[in-house]
């Protein structure tokens, strides 16, 4: 099958608005190295994807995010969390999204097996408790097409980290499967969306180290108050 797209050669975005499925598993499974995606995403005929490398400035809000997971993880050693960051998710014929966040909590986290698709397929496995998007070229579509996807899995809380705004938006799902901002996580109970922002805005000077230690000192100071 052959996949045909419009694409933006400046950002390397290929997408399409009457896509099928099939387009779509036709792209993910495909051998052509000039195919070869970073990131994909398909809901309601928009497929998407993102054939670039990751930039540094990417890469660098990332890795804060999952060392704050991290230190999260120490500092409230029950329940379990697991990182899938970057990890494709399937549910078949409706949705497909690789998150830069995907963060599960409690019980009944998917494992990989010997012999099982290298991917998350939620006809077998449960919906991550987080997802998150680290938009450093994206933010218009984080904010909008990514939103709607990850609302209508039902997937509680979505993070949007803007790179150049060093900014967080976060969002919780209502009872009505709508996204609502939030001003404190509710899968990282008291971690206040403010302190994460502030976080964010440390690595115009700093490396991402050291903002994520600065703010697990502030949460461990918070705590003993």
């Amino acid at each position: 099958m052959t996949v045909a797209f419009r694409e933006s050669v400046e950002t390397n975005i290929l997408q399409r608005r009457d896509a099928t499925w099939q387009d779509y598993v036709a792209l993910r499974d495909s051998t052509d190295p000039n195919l070869n995606w970073r990131k994909i995403a398909f809901y309601q005929g928009w497929l998407w994807a993102d054939m670039g490398t990751e930039g540094p400035g990417h890469a660098s809000f990332s890795d804060l995010m999952t060392m704050i997971f991290g230190f999260w993880a120490f500092l409230y050693p029950e329940p379990v969390l697991q990182s899938y960051g970057r990890c494709l998710i399937d549910l078949p014929e409706t949705h497909a999204c690789a998150p830069d966040l995907v963060l599960y909590k409690g019980e009944n986290i998917p494992r990989w097996q010997p012999g099982e698709p290298r991917r998350i397929e939620l006809t077998r496995h449960r919906l991550p408790d987080l997802v998150g998007e680290i938009a450093d070229t994206s933010l218009s579509l984080d904010l909008d097409e990514q939103k709607q996807l990850y609302a209508s899995l039902g997937i509680a809380e979505y993070w949007v980290i803007d790179v150049k705004g060093t900014r967080l938006f976060a969002f919780g799902r209502t009872d009505a499967g709508l996204y609502e901002p939030i001003q404190v996580s509710q899968v990282l109970p008291g971690l206040p969306i403010d302190l994460v922002t502030q976080a964010l805005e440390r690595l115009t000077q700093e490396t991402n180290t050291a903002a994520a230690n600065w703010l697990m000192q502030q949460i461990q100071m918070n705590r003993s108050q």
